[in-house]
This record gives structure tokens, C-alpha cells and sequence, in this order.
């Protein structure tokens, strides 16, 4: 690998190699032998271990098993892993099912992500912050600074929407609607926060004469204001929150360059047939369905279409005429 490539890039690299000698050895390698045959200090090679060993990545939707690792003391017994001198593969795996097509780079950003994720619901959790510290060490190859850790501007959402859900308080909010034109001011009732492929939303209230609710992304909220006024939540709130966040499923074809439509729009994606050219996926996608589905037709291009329901084929045509509409009347009253 290039010597310019970024240090964890390099680092994270040699991890496949560093198994494969672990599964030639069933009774372990001493670390210093094992850092002397993959060419890494010692310390470092220990931290990129522990970094993915030690973490529970199944939580956060990754598919490798648990940890197949055992750090060992000089006489063969159980030592604390910042100390052990000696690392094997517990019992007798294969390579395959070590997981080591999963180890790279990517994974690393993931758990970094979903650490900094967990931090925003608990910014007091200095076990979480070291750990975050330890994480961002391991990915850059130096300590973090802040430019490392820059906040979004959603974060200052954030925080007061976490007190109204908790302390259930209405909030004024400033909003740039995702499914209409133009901007709304109203008072909300937060029921609950949710993280998404999207980013923060928050559901919330008052229920509507149906018994809906709406979900509002917090990257689109322009102010937000904490109020005094405290609210009651409805008998059936987790009914509301599940009916919110019930989806409905739809298969389409799109081209593989447009695949990525797929991850940002739908909650859910499941692999139907692939080639080289296309892929039919069936999308779980939350409301509003057409709408959504319109979006991500017209992102994917004219050759994306809806096999599965009849009644949804014209989503991608129809608000592309929409959207034609909205700009023609636009561009007219500029005349």
C-alpha cells in the first residue's frame, strides 16, 4: 500500500493478514512475534485489535460474529488485554467465519459514527468521550482536535428537543418542509427522537382529527425554541409512534449507478436480483410512500421503475410533473 495512504487506512489493511498468521498458530502468538511478522510497534497493533475485538458492532446493524479473539498471559490463562503477551483465535474457526472480508477501514467509521451518534443523546458520558478519543486516535494516527470532532448544525436542536420529550414541553420550531415548498413556523409536541439514515427526526405533535402525527428532520429546523408550556400525551402514543414509523414495501429496478437512491430514501433494503447494469431491490420506505418514492425515481434517473404495487408506477412521472409545474409558474412571475 501507498506510503501516503491515511495511517488507519494502512493500519486497518494488514488486519487480514494478521488472522491469517493467528489461524496458522492455534495456541497463539506471542504480540511481539505477531508485530515483527506483519511489521507493526507493538502498542499499535494491540489498540487496532482491541478497536474491533472489543466492540459490539452487531448493534449497530453489522453482520461480523462476536469477538473470536483470547488474550493470554505467559502461562496460558486469561490476562487483561492491555497487558496480555500472547493473542489467539478462540477455538478453531475458519478464516470465513473469522469474518475477515468485514475488516476494513469502513467499519472502523461506522463505530466512530455511531459512537458520536450515542454522545449527542449523552454528552456527560466521559466513558463514551474517552472512548470516542480512542476510536478518532486509532482513524487519524494523532490525538483528535476539535476540527476532528465538529458538530453539525442540528446539534443545538438537539438538546432542547431531548428536554421537551423528556419533560414534555411544546417547542416553537422554525421549518423547512421536506415534502412541500416553503417555510412553517408552528408548536410542536415532541413524543420522541429517532436516528436515521436520514439523520435526527423527531416525531411529534398535536395529533391531527385522523390521529396522525408528523416527523420533522431535525436538519431542517432553522430555529427552535424551548417553551414553558407543558403537554399531555395521548393514551395511544406508542399506537401514533408505531403507526409513524410503519412502512410499506415496494419493488423497483434501478440502474446500479443509481443504487445509493436506495439507502438515503428507503428504512430498509433488501436485494432481490443484481447484474451489472441493474438491481431489483424491495424498499421498506415510510410516508408520505408516494411521494418519497417519486423522489427517489426522479434522483435515480428514467430507466428506475416500480415493479410491485400497479398503483405506484406513476410516482416518479407524476412528481416530476409537479416539479416542472412548480418551476414554469416560478420562472413565469419572474417575466
Amino acid at each position: 500500500m501507498s506510503p501516503e495512504a491515511p495511517s488507519y487506512v494502512r493500519r486497518f489493511a494488514r488486519l487480514p493478514r494478521v488472522l491469517e498468521l493467528l489461524a496458522e498458530y492455534p495456541n497463539g502468538l506471542p504480540l511481539d512475534d505477531l508485530a515483527a511478522k506483519v511489521g507493526a510497534p507493538v502498542g499499535e497493533l494491540r489498540q487496532d485489535l482491541l478497536a474491533f475485538y472489543s466492540a459490539d458492532l452487531v448493534e449497530y446493524g453489522l453482520d461480523r460474529p462476536p469477538a473470536t479473539l483470547e488474550f493470554l498471559g505467559p502461562e496460558g490463562g486469561d490476562e487483561d488485554p492491555s497487558e496480555a503477551e500472547i493473542v489467539r483465535i478462540s477455538g478453531d474457526p475458519g478464516l470465513d467465519e473469522l469474518g475477515v472480508q468485514y475488516v476494513g477501514a469502513s467499519e472502523l467509521a461506522l463505530l466512530f459514527t455511531a459512537a458520536r451518534v450515542m454522545q449527542d443523546l449523552e454528552p456527560s458520558d466521559e466513558h463514551l468521550a474517552r472512548a470516542i478519543d480512542v476510536l478518532a486516535e486509532t482513524m487519524y494516527g494523532e490525538e483528535p482536535g476539535e476540527e476532528t470532532l465538529e458538530h453539525h448544525r442540528w446539534d443545538e436542536a438537539l438538546d432542547p428537543l431531548q428536554t421537551a420529550v423528556h419533560e414534555h414541553r411544546r417547542v416553537r420550531i422554525v421549518y423547512s418542509r421536506a415534502w412541500h415548498l416553503g417555510v412553517s413556523e408552528r408548536v410542536i409536541e415532541p413524543y420522541q427522537l429517532v436516528n436515521t439514515r436520514r439523520g435526527w427526526e423527531v416525531d411529534a405533535g398535536p395529533v391531527d382529527e385522523s390521529g396522525a402525527i408528523r416527523t420533522y428532520l431535525l436538519a431542517n429546523l432553522r430555529e427552535v425554541e424551548l417553551l414553558q408550556d407543558h403537554f399531555d400525551p395521548p393514551d395511544d402514543l406508542g399506537g401514533c409512534l408505531e403507526r409513524q414509523r410503519e412502512t410499506a414495501r415496494v419493488r423497483v429496478r434501478l440502474p446500479q449507478s443509481a443504487r445509493w437512491t436506495a439507502e438515503m430514501y428507503a428504512e430498509e433494503v433488501h436485494v432481490v436480483a443484481d447484474d451489472e447494469v441493474f438491481c431489483t431491490l424491495d424498499l421498506d420506505l415510510l410516508p408520505p410512500l408516494e411521494h418519497r418514492l417519486g423522489l427517489l425515481l426522479v434522483a435515480a434517473g428514467h430507466t428506475a421503475e416500480v415493479l410491485d404495487p400497479d398503483e405506484l408506477h406513476a410516482a416518479g412521472s407524476t412528481l416530476a410533473r409537479e416539479l416542472l409545474d412548480h418551476h414554469r409558474r416560478t420562472t413565469d412571475s419572474w417575466g
